[in-house]
């Protein structure tokens, strides 16, 4: 398991429907096709689970991990739990999540509503499963794209190590490229190796953080704590483990 290690790509930010106070007024005009990046959140997912290539059920141990400083969240039945620095849960493959990240350095009561989508799930020891989580780093960089009325989707894979590329990362880095204007980030995603995560920022926001409603929140989704959150007893352990990433920003 020490041998895996987690990429990403990205391209320039697209300036789209705009971040605002409502929700978005507006979609991208890219074509929502089968395997396709542009697909609306979670139909990557469901299709995966149903052409038997994904796990459903599966609790993916996934760590959610932003800016030093800011705090991240997750929804559960219908409204987001209190904030952590990081958070490390188990996450259904073929679900959508939705996030709430506050606190951002510099931009201090501003909040952002990512989703995350796992697509597929990793094989680790079951002994060992929960110490190797899919890394989800919320970069500074693209929270403030998403600040800025733009829209971020990063695809988190898991490298190829026959094609890997002969070059030393430090421990806790998740390194990522760009992909270049009309690339699709996920297809990239599959030719460097597997994909297991797709992260968009920026979009909708909730018209009442107190109740964003269960469109919003698709559903607040089951997940697990791997982890003692704030106020609650450990859950109980069950196999999981990690990967890497892309990101995919729209100018």
């Amino acid at each position: 398991m020490s041998g895996m290690r987690w990429l990403g790509v990205a391209v320039a930010a697209l300036a789209m429907w705009g971040v605002g106070p409502g929700p978005v007024q507006a979609q991208q005009t890219r074509p929502h096709l089968p395997h396709n990046a542009w697909a609306p959140p979670g139909l990557i997912g469901y299709r995966a689970i149903h052409r038997g290539e994904a796990w459903q059920g599966y609790f993916q141990p996934v760590e959610i991990i932003p800016p030093q400083g800011a705090q991240v969240a997750i929804a559960r039945q219908g409204k987001f739990d209190p904030p952590q620095d990081r958070l490390r849960v188990g996450l259904l493959v073929g679900r959508v999540y939705r996030l709430r990240v506050i606190r951002i350095p510099g931009h201090l009561g501003q909040e952002l509503f990512p989703t995350l989508e796992v697509i597929d799930r990793t094989f680790a020891p079951a002994p060992v499963a929960v110490k190797f989580p899919v890394p989800v780093r919320l970069e500074q960089e693209d929270l403030e794209l998403a600040l800025q009325g733009k829209f971020v989707l990063r695809v988190i894979y898991l490298e190829d190590p026959r094609k890997a590329l002969p070059v030393s990362v430090p421990s806790g880095e998740v390194p990522w490229f760009e992909v270049r204007p009309g690339e699709d980030p996920l297809q990239m995603a599959r030719a460097l190796g597997r994909p297991l995560a797709i992260l968009r920022l920026g979009g909708r926001t909730p018209r009442n953080i107190a109740r964003p409603g269960a469109d919003f929140l698709y559903g607040s989704p089951p997940f697990l704590y791997l982890h003692a959150p704030p106020g609650q007893p450990n859950p109980p352990r069950t196999n999981k483990t990690a990967a890497g990433k892309l990101r995919f920003a729209f100018p």
